[in-house]
């Protein structure tokens, strides 16, 4: 953590960073001395606590709510953004974004409507896409961004056909993201998630599922939401400074 007088060499802004994965991420990344700006949807009580915590400890951390499905917020999005970045840090761009805001699906091809369709491409692709393109140019030259994929881009359960393959198509989009923005030296890759016991994922079910799902994994365990954060985390820095279009698979072997 940094101290009360010091500011953070490096911010990250996270989506979805009131609960969960993102949760996870936001207080990790502050334990390494990171300044945070999390995004919330509905969980504003969830964000509060997230940045208490991480104030209480001497970081500094700012809640933003953002609905990464509705792409005409993005411009004022931004603006709020760059405001609390000269605000809070003195500093016009930040150094690290993560795309975790999503939602998942539990649904059969047959049950799937053209709603729940649209829902899922708006928010687990669309929104990343134009989300990231409006924040470009307030990202640092050298900076890094991390799209939160799935193990569900290279294995199929049923109920998740949609989901899954729109996070096969942001691990294309990240290698795209990569080329194009490499003239400026940001790094691009995407973190994928086995099986995660948090609310959001395949890990909230009856124990006979649970179980079924764990042995499914090498290490014969679920994941928790600090498997992701600590990982993640550990990439916001110069210590992964030539990982750049990769796919890594955090999943403790699952599905091999």
């Amino acid at each position: 953590m940094t101290t009360e007088n010091e500011q953070p060499k490096k911010i990250l802004l996270v989506t979805g960073g009131s609960r969960g994965i993102g949760r996870s991420i936001a207080l990790n990344a502050a334990k390494r001395g990171l300044g945070v700006i999390l995004t919330y949807n509905t969980q504003a009580h969830n964000a509060q606590e997230v940045i208490d915590d991480i104030n209480g400890k001497g970081g500094k951390a700012i809640a933003l709510h953002l609905d990464t499905g509705d792409f005409a917020s993005f411009d004022g999005f931004v603006q709020k953004v760059s405001a609390v970045l000269r605000e809070e840090w003195n500093r016009e761009n930040f150094d690290y974004l993560v795309n975790n805001a999503g939602i998942g699906q539990r649904s059969l091809i047959q049950d799937t409507t053209e709603e729940i369709f649209d829902q899922l491409v708006n928010v687990n692709l669309k929104g990343v896409f134009f989300l990231t393109k409006n924040l470009i140019p307030v990202i640092i030259d050298g900076g890094q961004i991390i799209n939160i994929s799935s193990g569900l881009a290279r294995f199929a359960f049923p109920g998740s056909a949609v989901y899954s393959a729109l996070k096969a198509a942001l691990e294309g989009l990240t290698r795209y993201f990569a080329k194009e923005f490499a003239s400026r030296k940001i790094r691009v890759n995407s973190v994928a998630p086995g099986a995660i016991d948090t609310e959001f994922g395949g890990g909230k079910g009856n124990e006979e599922q649970r179980k079924q799902i764990a042995a499914a994994a090498a290490l014969g365990r679920l994941g928790d939401a600090d498997d992701i954060g600590l990982f993640v985390s550990s990439m916001l820095s110069d210590d992964s400074r030539f990982v750049n279009a990769q796919r890594i698979e955090v999943g403790g072997g699952i599905m091999i």
